[in-house]
């Protein structure tokens, strides 16, 4: 059954399609009014089961709302060292002038309304895993039947002379994005590291701050994940807005005035000014807490987890970024995707099987950035690429590009071509490979139904 079929056996709404594209028709005050959701169990005192979910993001979140979906009538207790309930993190760097409240994800209401706990500013410290019992920062502690740990990453930190300066900031709360915003503004701003984080908050404060430097040790933005080819796109659209970039060098010393940050110094010698720094130059797994417990973690500290996030101890499971799982795209071989859609797919599938519902995660990554009012959508993991397919113009950024490994497509990028990436990200769930012969001649100004991509 396609995505047009089911919206129209399943919504109330008006579907039409035409053209290959679906039109859906509502009134505005009635999407705005309520979200929309599955139906849910009720909290039940006779039920003594405690799922206890450590971490504020949306694994944790979809993890809660699924078991009360699937008809768990237990406690459902959700802890996070944070102040807020679960945000859209994504939104922290992509639009830096939204308040924390604007992007949660759900209200404490409706939290209330479903029965599910939340703990608010409380932090994990030690788990007794023959016990069954994790112990707070605050001296309290908490059993449980089942236990989720989704504490999520936390951005690396820099090691230079200088690092404890005033105003040297990472990006990791809603509080952070804001007080970036304000010491920014008509500011120079340098940024360590050309990862998303720092692309987006280059991107969104590209007419904001006096001046902006980005410092990266790679030849090209993005590249870790995108490549070179798309990198040098990004790089480019941020040229354009009066974005500087020094490639292929490091930061290897802050100097301040004052106690504040004033200079930021490469390792060429160059030297910038700085009234603010952030750091954006990699992330590390939650996961300090579990040191000298027997649960399985990789060198990194991510916490392995089977296609059922399930951990090596029973009644134990992850997810989200916190984790490192077996990739389909990858052969099976293990690996930590930073991604929301992927801590959703991670928080559903965990629900599933501390009810002991026996399913396996099936999904394709998929998630996309936005810089100066463009879009790159990105699907499938490309990691060990070796080969690439272009199709469209780099130069005029409009194009679709295959990352092939073995012969094979593990994922695609485009940058207006919608909905490419959509459709492949689809074809690749099904199951279906797209060689590299195929993509070579795959039409962007066509779009095939997946029936039909699947038939070749």
């Amino acid at each position: 059954m396609n995505a047009a079929l089911k919206c129209t056996l399943l919504s109330p709404l008006q579907v039409t399609v035409e053209d290959g594209k679906v039109f859906v028709t509502a009134k505005k005050k009635d999407l705005e009014s309520s979200f929309r959701v599955k139906d849910t169990s009720k909290r039940c005192l006779l039920n003594r089961e405690t799922m206890l979910l450590l971490g504020g993001g949306v694994a944790a979140l979809v993890c809660a709302e699924t078991l009360r979906q699937e008809g768990f009538t237990g406690r459902i207790i959700l802890v996070t060292k944070e102040k807020h309930v679960p945000y859209d993190k994504s939104k922290l760097s992509k639009e830096m002038n939204l308040k924390a409240e604007d992007i949660y994800l759900r209200k404490p209401e409706f939290l209330d309304a479903h029965g599910i706990e939340f703990w608010l500013e409380k932090e994990a410290v030690s788990v007794d895993f023959q016990k069954q019992k994790v112990c707070f920062m605050d001296g309290s502690s908490q059993k449980y039947n089942r236990l989720l740990i989704a504490t999520g990453s936390h951005s690396s930190f820099l090691k230079v002379p200088g690092a404890d300066l005033q105003n040297v900031c990472i990006l990791q709360t809603p509080e952070d994005s804001s007080k970036i915003l304000e010491l920014a503004t008509g500011k120079n701003l340098v940024i360590v590291g050309a990862s998303f984080i720092g692309m987006e908050i280059a991107a969104f404060l590209s007419d904001k701050a006096g001046a902006i430097s980005v410092v990266e040790k790679k030849e090209f933005p993005l590249q870790n994940a995108l490549g070179p080819q798309v990198g040098g796109v990004a790089m480019k659209m941020l040229q354009n807005r009066g974005v500087k970039f020094y490639m292929k060098t490091e930061l290897c010393e802050l100097k301040g005035k004052d106690g504040k940050v004033a200079e930021a110094v490469l390792a060429s010698g160059e030297k910038l000014p700085a009234d603010v720094v952030v750091v954006g130059i990699g992330v590390f797994p939650n996961s300090a807490f579990l040191k000298g417990t027997s649960i399985a973690r990789d060198d990194s500290g991510a916490i392995l987890v089977d296609l059922r996030m399930q951990t090596n101890i029973p009644n134990v499971f992850a997810a989200g970024d916190v984790v490192s799982f077996p990739v389909a795209l990858l052969n099976g071989d293990q690996s930590s995707i930073h991604h929301q859609q992927v801590a959703e797919a991670h928080g559903h599938i965990a629900a599933l099987n501390m009810l002991k519902k026996d399913k396996e995660l099936h999904t394709v990554p998929f998630f996309w950035t936005t810089m100066v009012g463009k879009t790159i959508r990105y699907a499938g993991c490309g990691k060990g690429y070796t080969d690439t397919v272009v199709k469209g113009s780099l130069e005029q950024q409009k194009f679709l590009i295959f990352y092939i490994r073995d012969g094979f497509v593990t994922a695609a990028a485009s940058l207006n071509c919608d909905p490419m990436v959509s459709l492949i990200a689809e074809v690749l769930y099904s199951g279906k490979q797209i060689s590299k012969e195929e993509a070579e001649a795959w039409d962007i100004c066509n779009i095939p139904s997946l029936a039909e991509t699947q038939a070749q």
